[in-house]
């Protein structure tokens, strides 16, 4: 998604990604093209700054950038069996870059001129992967332009414009989630470490029989709380409602043959 673009000298991108990890909703991508020095002081890594201001900065963010684009994992495309994490981020990351120099200073796909017009248009990643090179290289490989793509784990602590990225993805990961509990009630934070948000599934599968459309079926939590409930629901077709009479202990063995 291309969110707009304004002309500016010294710019580079950087990209990343907030939404990787929760058992509900979808993640995020934002890439981010700018003059660092544009940018305020406290840019950096979102989980480190308030959720107010997360959403003052990425304001801001997007008055003083070139160009900012935004891309969305859907829980359907997470869910499926034919792709993996490590390759959706990839994909969030190419696609919210592509989103960005769509229109940069009217350029689409090709040479995007950095700050040398000789030179492509250069910036960071925040490695979605183990191998911050192998990350890189696939982005790199996806975009439909020609850019100088650097993958660094913790960029997005190292690099302002990587940090501005981490800031845009966060709070549109944050809208997202705020309009799932519009729809659906307290659901927390979408974490599966959060008692809200497996407190939210375990009603809902009561309730409904089945996961909702939000959850990511593929995780082992979703996983859990259907097993949890498959299991609950067999209990009270037995008679003792699954709950044994002697206190749970089995009952002794024999030891002597008149005890036959």
């Amino acid at each position: 998604m291309y969110d707009g673009v304004k002309g500016g000298g010294m710019r580079e991108f950087g990209v990343d990604e907030a939404g990787k990890g929760p058992v509900l909703g979808s993640m995020f991508a934002a890439a981010v093209v700018v003059d660092p020095a544009d940018l305020p002081e406290d840019v950096g890594d979102s989980k480190t700054i308030a959720p107010e201001r997360r959403r003052e900065l990425a304001a801001t963010i997007r008055e003083v950038a070139d160009a900012v684009g935004v891309a969305e994992i859907t829980v359907d495309r997470i869910d499926d069996d034919e792709t993996d994490m490590n390759s959706l981020t990839v994909a969030a990351h190419v696609e919210a870059l592509e989103g960005a120099v769509a229109g940069l200073d009217g350029e689409g796909a090709g040479p995007v001129a950095g700050p040398d017009a000789d030179d492509p248009l250069s910036g960071y990643v925040d490695a979605g992967d183990t191998n911050a090179v192998r990350f890189e290289r696939r982005v790199a490989d996806g975009v439909d332009a020609d850019l100088s793509v650097r993958g660094e784990h913790g960029a997005d602590e190292s690099y302002a414009v990587v940090g501005a990225a981490s800031v845009v993805a966060k709070v549109e990961r944050d809208a997202h989630v705020a309009a799932l509990a519009d729809e659906h009630g307290d659901l927390g934070s979408g974490y599966p470490s959060d008692p809200a948000t497996r407190e939210f599934l375990e009603k809902y599968v009561a309730r409904e029989g089945a996961l909702p459309p939000c959850a990511r079926a593929s995780w082992k939590t979703s996983q859990d709380v259907l097993a949890d409930a498959a299991q609950a629901s067999l209990r009270e077709f037995e008679p003792d409602g699954g709950q044994r009479t002697d206190g749970g202990r089995p009952e002794a063995r024999p030891t002597t043959l008149d005890e036959f």
